[in-house]
């Protein structure tokens, strides 16, 4: 998922050109955290965000609860990314689901046809203790100390 909102405009599109090149290259998704608009280019096959989308390609959202799951079906969502589900820098002393709380939201979310991603805390090992996640997405994990 590419951000990176707090950029300059031209800056963001050259790290986003480089980007594109990478997970191309790696045969790696990407999808954009805004409207949509840049999707034409072909440089994104999706949208991230809260709202309801007009676009082609898979719309991906955040979901932290049972109402904002519901809330992201409702918004013809693909693929919902369940966080926090560990302690996590970006929601330092927020409340977690914890395992428990994941497979709970992971299997409402399997059972109206979206697709869970684990957030917040992950790492591969974690990955590899919950249950319904499809995949897992982190920063703190790929970046080195």
């Amino acid at each position: 998922m590419f951000r990176h909102h707090s950029l300059e405009r031209s800056t963001r599109e050259s790290l986003f050109a480089r980007v594109q090149q990478i997970t191309k290259a790696r045969r790696i998704v990407l999808v954009l955290a805004e409207t949509g608009l840049q999707l034409r280019s072909g440089g994104a096959k999706g949208v991230h965000g809260r709202g309801r989308h007009r676009t082609i390609g898979l719309k991906t959202a955040p979901a932290h609860n049972l109402r904002e799951l519901i809330r992201a079906k409702r918004a013809g969502v693909d693929i919902v990314f369940l966080s926090p589900v560990f302690p996590t820098r970006s929601h330092i002393g927020g409340r977690t689901l914890g395992r428990r709380g994941f497979a709970r939201l992971a299997q409402e979310a399997q059972l109206v046809g979206m697709i869970p991603i684990a957030l917040g805390g992950m790492t591969a090992r974690r990955m590899r203790t919950l249950t319904g996640a499809y995949g897992w997405a982190a920063i703190d994990a790929w970046v080195a100390a």
